[in-house]
């Protein structure tokens, strides 16, 4: 499937006209049309709550086998 993204202004009449379409003549097409949005496309709130780890410092483990908690200190051994 080729795809291709075109972005368009109806006419006051309503008709959409697409010109220079990289297909074929007579080439079937399935079209799709999807309104575009007055907001603002991307913010840095909307960024950090999709990704809440962007820019954070990455985790390091020195010796990701060792116990979490000193065996002297687990409960359930006492």
């Amino acid at each position: 499937m080729n795809a291709h993204k075109l972005e368009a202004v109806l006419a006051e009449d309503g008709k959409l006209v697409l010109d220079g379409l990289p297909f074929d003549a007579g080439a079937s097409v399935e079209v799709i049309i999807l309104e575009r949005s007055s907001k603002p496309q991307a913010s840095k709130e909307f960024n950090l709550a999709v990704h809440p780890l962007q820019g954070a410092q990455p985790y390091r483990y020195d010796d990701p086998f060792e116990p979490a908690v000193q065996i002297a200190d687990w409960d359930v051994l006492k």
